[in-house]
């Protein structure tokens, strides 16, 4: 996920997901009617890894679509099945959909990030496959392919809305690399950044087992942090300190117009950041509430990414 959605944050209104016991993976694959063969959109991207390997986890059947099928199979696990087409031309999708009963969409194409048009041919495509089960991966505004899943009442949707990602704080490792800081605006900014493992273990549990229909989940981490706080846990995994300095939000739209963000991503970035919606700074409970299991720590997300932040 880009600048552009690190803040994938909801817009209207969210339902609380039903509790549930704690489970093994095991059980959990066992839940509802049986093993699944699932198709994934964006199978290579940020999320889309996490949902695949969730699924697979779990013992369910994995189709990854994909426009480059060399790429993807050189970074997916060998158990999953390649098929290629594109959410752009929903007629490519036929022989992908074949016995497939859920599906996860992704609500753009491309590296420009256009709002995929597509969404009630490709639905229609999937009604008459058999698909029963829909999950959409919310890019932080309801686009057209996310209003043409909550529209299908003839399908058990769920909208899948994480807050910030973990996974921006990459962004910083060159930083970190050579300088040992952290270059950004409002460093009392909130965020209950969510790691996308958990983002893929609650979709997985939307796409296989019963409840889910008919929701947006908001999805966040366990923890509401400052940058002060996730800079204080990156120097900590590291095993070397991580200074943060502040950016004015003036030095912050020269640095990003450097690195050729258009405007609308601007304004996006200098209104999440400088007055983050409540929903990107409150903890939802979510992952643990769908997956019985707690939300991962901003500290843990470190950890496994330390390298990336060492000399």
């Amino acid at each position: 996920m880009t600048k552009s959605q690190s803040n994938s944050l909801p817009h209207g209104p969210t339902h609380t997901p039903p509790a549930r016991p704690a489970t093994s993976p095991a059980a959990d694959g066992a839940a509802g009617d049986g093993p699944r063969t699932v198709l994934v959109t964006g199978a290579t991207g940020t999320v889309g890894r996490h949902v695949v390997a969730e699924l697979l986890a779990r013992g369910h059947t994995v189709r990854a679509l994909t426009r480059d099928a060399a790429k993807a199979r050189a970074v997916l696990p060998a158990a999953v099945g390649i098929v290629v087409g594109d959410l752009a031309d929903p007629d490519s999708l036929t022989d992908a959909l074949t016995d497939v009963t859920g599906l996860h969409l992704i609500t753009f194409a491309g590296a420009a990030f256009t709002p995929l048009e597509t969404g009630p041919r490709l639905l229609e495509l999937a009604r008459k496959a058999g698909v029963r089960r829909v999950t959409v991966l919310h890019g932080g505004e309801v686009t057209p392919m996310e209003r043409a899943v909550t529209a299908a009442e003839d399908l058990d949707w769920t909208v899948v809305m994480p807050v910030e990602f973990m996974s921006n704080a990459l962004e910083w490792a060159p930083g970190i690399r050579t300088d040992d800081e952290v270059r950004e605006p409002f460093a009392d900014r909130l965020s209950a950044m969510v790691h996308e493992a958990d983002i893929g273990a609650v979709t997985a549990v939307a796409l296989t087992e019963e409840g889910h229909g008919g929701r947006s989940y908001v999805v966040t981490g366990p923890e509401v942090l400052t940058l002060h706080d996730k800079v204080a846990a990156l120097g900590a995994a590291r095993g070397r300190e991580v200074r943060l300095v502040e950016l004015t939000e003036e030095q912050a739209v020269s640095r990003w117009r450097q690195e050729g963000l258009p405007d609308q991503v601007i304004d996006f970035l200098r209104e999440v950041y400088g007055n983050t919606p409540e929903a990107g700074r409150t903890v939802s409970g979510t992952v643990e509430k769908v997956t019985g299991r707690p939300a991962r720590t901003f500290a843990a997300w470190a950890k496994e990414h330390a390298a990336a932040f060492r000399a």
